[in-house]
């Protein structure tokens, strides 16, 4: 309409008409496709609200559209195109633009490459869980892969330090996004792996939209991180963000937060565990010393141990009964035994030549030594020797008389 002036201050219009004819025209303009990237993205009750950037220049315009228009999830940072229909609501002065149809840019064939190299890498055993490896309970070094002077550089160190105030950082930057990113980051967890003081290596960037983050799916960095033989914790983005590092790391992190809690552990956590063992250790002690006490005092209260001599004192009786009774056993054996020998020894006098000589008889020899038992063995002259009770008598037969 250039400078043309409609109405005047004594006809003006009414604002019902300007909008009435704002709303007519916006009508005409037709529906366009426009690309940006999404800047807000709000769904509420079936509708989704939303701002549409300029890729290039600083420029946004509102969209909203039915949640059943659209064939696609989207969300903040998504680069999209759109077709859009202007909309003027005329009682309250407000443009819009009504969505048609959206779908990502470019986001089918690049989905699906990237599903094409899930799948071969899953294939060669690289996301395997048996691959995984445990991150040391408390690294003497942490490498740290990410860009220069960013939040999740300060993330990670402010955490992981608030944890445990001695742990010592080896930090690598590298470009996270962009060609250069997947050389850099490939430098990089290279670099920190061949460090020798590096126990685990965490590769860590914050949120950013899909295709920001596409050098964390590049083959390059995967392969790296698979070959690497210190523990990689990969901590790309948020929650919601899933890199295809995330399935070759040894631990995925939510996010650089969680990465540093996951990496070293928690100090007054541990000195507190350190003083509930302790507290265990010797409440179990006590028990058991108090247990032992209880024993010993049962043990030395039995009469045996309380009183030793009274273990004697039972059996004394018994004792000297038991002696008295062999004392007399023993006496009555002795005597029966004399006895015997009395009997013996009765019988052996009884049988003795002694016992013969004794009653007044005489053992007669000749000669030559044998007994002379007949007088007609003797004769007249002959030496004799004559055996009495007590001694010898040498003799010369003088008459001998047989007998008839």
């Amino acid at each position: 309409m250039g400078d043309r002036v409609t109405g005047s201050p004594e006809e003006p219009w009414a604002v019902g008409r300007l909008a009435t004819e704002l709303q007519s025209y916006v009508a005409r303009l037709g529906a366009v496709w426009v690309e940006g990237e999404l800047t807000q993205w709000n769904v509420r009750r079936g509708m989704v609200f939303g701002k549409v950037k300029d890729v290039d220049d600083d420029f946004t315009i509102d969209a909203k559209a039915f949640t059943s228009t659209l064939r696609e999830p989207f969300s903040q940072g998504d680069r999209v195109v759109a077709l859009v229909q202007p909309e003027y609501w005329a009682k309250g002065g407000t443009l819009s633009m009504q969505v048609r149809a959206m779908r990502h840019v470019g986001l089918g064939e690049l989905l699906a490459r990237l599903e094409e190299l899930r799948q071969r890498l899953a294939a060669e055993g690289l996301f395997d869980p048996a691959r995984k490896r445990r991150l040391p309970f408390l690294p003497h070094c942490v490498g740290l892969v990410t860009g220069r002077d960013s939040d999740a550089e300060q993330d990670v160190l402010r955490n992981a330090r608030l944890r445990w105030p001695g742990v010592r950082f080896e930090v690598v930057h590298a470009a996270v996004q962009g060609d250069a990113a997947p050389r850099e980051v490939v430098r990089a967890i290279e670099t920190l792996d061949a460090h020798p003081d590096v126990d685990v290596i965490v590769v860590a960037r914050g949120g950013g939209d899909f295709q920001s983050l596409l050098a964390f799916s590049d083959e390059r960095v995967l392969r790296a991180a698979a070959a690497a033989t210190t523990p990689i914790v990969s901590a790309i983005g948020h929650e919601a963000d899933r890199p295809l590092l995330d399935l070759v790391a040894d631990l995925r992190a939510s996010t650089p937060t969680d990465a540093a809690k996951r990496v070293v552990p928690d100090v007054a956590e541990q000195l507190d565990m350190v003083s509930q063992a302790r507290a265990r250790m010797r409440s179990r002690i006590t028990q058991r010393v108090a247990n032992e006490v209880d024993r010993l005092a049962a043990v030395r209260s039995r009469p045996s141990l309380a009183r030793p001599e009274a273990l004697v004192d039972a059996h004394t009786s018994e004792v000297r009964q038991l002696a008295v009774r062999a004392d007399d056993l023993a006496s009555r054996a002795v005597e029966r035994a004399e006895h015997g020998i009395h009997r013996l020894a009765d019988g052996l006098r009884a049988l003795s030549p002694q016992a013969t000589l004794d009653r007044g008889y005489a053992v007669v020899q000749t000669a030559s030594g044998g007994v002379l038992r007949d007088a007609a063995d003797a004769a007249r002259g002959d030496a004799l020797l004559v055996t009495l009770a007590s001694g010898t008598i040498a003799a010369e037969v003088a008459e001998a008389h047989p007998a008839d």
